[in-house]
This record gives structure tokens, sequence and C-alpha cells, in this order.
């Protein structure tokens, strides 16, 4: 199997990304550069966290505007898995591939802790071996990951099944005090209409090697790799 890992000037996750895929879970792993223009044949490609061009402007939008984002969203728009991880879910809503907004946290503060988000569907490339309501730690690190949409669009997230995952606490219930950053409906994770399109502020990267204590990242890699075998 072969995979993609999008590297912009700024990209601070993307090795971590890289160990994951490449040296846990044995995959052919590739570097795609900003500047390159033309993607290879993969079975799914990753934006990984960071700040990408320095977070200058808005985050991800100036990385919306990288040659290689052309390609990623042709990739996307004919049904190529891409999964954007913090500032790649960022670069995801700038280039409209996910819907919606990631504004600044409620608190106007910086966070970076382990928390826990329950799984909204699995019916999706990215979360077929978890079971709805299944509840992971993966930690979160970034200074904007509000998620914001109309009412209108909201309600199209809910009816679709759009929302994959949702900050929760330890036993999987919602709260304002288990929203770190002040989300709109507790939304921590979103797919496109198609669900080949994943964004999700928590990095499953950090928390998916077998020497760390906790693996629930790998739920989602394995997921997708799953899928897009069985796709293949």
């Amino acid at each position: 199997m072969k995979c993609g890992i999008v590297v912009f000037p700024g990209s601070n996750c993307d090795h971590d990304c890289y160990h994951i895929l490449k040296h846990i879970l044995q995959l052919d792993t590739h570097w795609i550069w900003h500047k390159d223009e033309a993607l290879n044949s993969f079975d799914f490609i990753v934006l990984p966290g960071g700040f990408s061009y320095g977070d200058y402007l808005r985050p991800g939008a100036i990385a919306r505007f990288s040659p290689i984002m052309k390609s990623v969203i042709a990739y996307a728009n004919q049904g190529g898995r891409v999964l954007g991880i913090c500032n790649g879910f960022q670069i995801l809503v700038e280039s409209g591939l996910l819907p919606g907004v990631l504004m600044d946290n409620a608190g106007q503060r910086f966070i970076c802790k382990d928390l826990t988000l329950r799984v909204e569907n699995n019916d999706t490339p990215f979360t077929a071996l978890c079971e709805p309501g299944t509840v992971l730690k993966i930690p979160i690190n970034h200074g904007q990951g509000r998620y914001f949409t109309d009412d209108d669009t909201l309600k199209r997230l809910q009816d679709n099944g759009q929302i994959v995952f949702r900050y929760c606490d330890t036993e999987g219930n919602t709260s304002d005090e288990a929203n770190p950053n002040g989300s709109l409906d507790h939304i921590a994770g979103v797919v496109n209409a198609t669900k080949n399109v994943m964004g999700m502020m928590p990095h499953p990267e950090r928390c998916a090697d077998p020497l760390w204590p906790n693996v629930d990242g790998q739920m989602i890699f394995k997921s997708l790799i799953e899928s897009s075998l069985a796709h293949s």
C-alpha cells in the first residue's frame, strides 16, 4: 500500500506521521513537497499538522494556494482518500474540501494536552474499525481549533452523518467542560459529503507507537488502511 505525506514550510508533524505509517504500520510511504504539481498513484494522502507558512493570515490560508493543492483537490474530487490532521484540517477547510471554519480557541490560548473524543460515525474509511460511541484518547495541540459553521451547514452535517468525532469526557458525555476550544456542537472532526476526506484537530500520530502507553491513534490509521485495501 502506498501513501503520501504532503510537506509545507512550517509542517512539524510530518515526520511523526511518516514514522507511524512507514515504520510502525509498514506502508510504502512517500514525501510530497508543496511545490510539486503532480501526484503519483497513492492509496491515500495525509496533510499533517504544524504551522504551514507560519500561520500568517489564517492557519492554512497560504498553504491552500501551494501548487500541490490543485492536485490534492483533484485527487479528492475523484474519490481519493485524504486525511487532514490539525493544520491539515485547517488547510482542507481553507481549500473548500471540507465545510466550516476553524477559529481561535474560545479561551484565546494555545492548548496542548491529552483529551477524549467520541466516535460518532463508523461508516467512514477513517473510523471503520471503531464502534459508534467508542471513546478515544488522543492529544490536541492547537491555538485555532474552534470549529464553526452556519446553522444550515451544521444541520446538513448532522443529517448526513458527517460529524465523525465530538469532544467528550472519559465516559463519552459531551459538555462545555469537555470541549477544549469551544467548537460548535463539540465537533472534533468532520468528513465531506462523500466521506473520502476527513479533517480532525486531535493528533492520532502522537498516540500510535507501541512504545507509548496509549495507541488509540492506530484506530484511525488502521481503519484507513483496511478500507483502502477493500477499496482497491
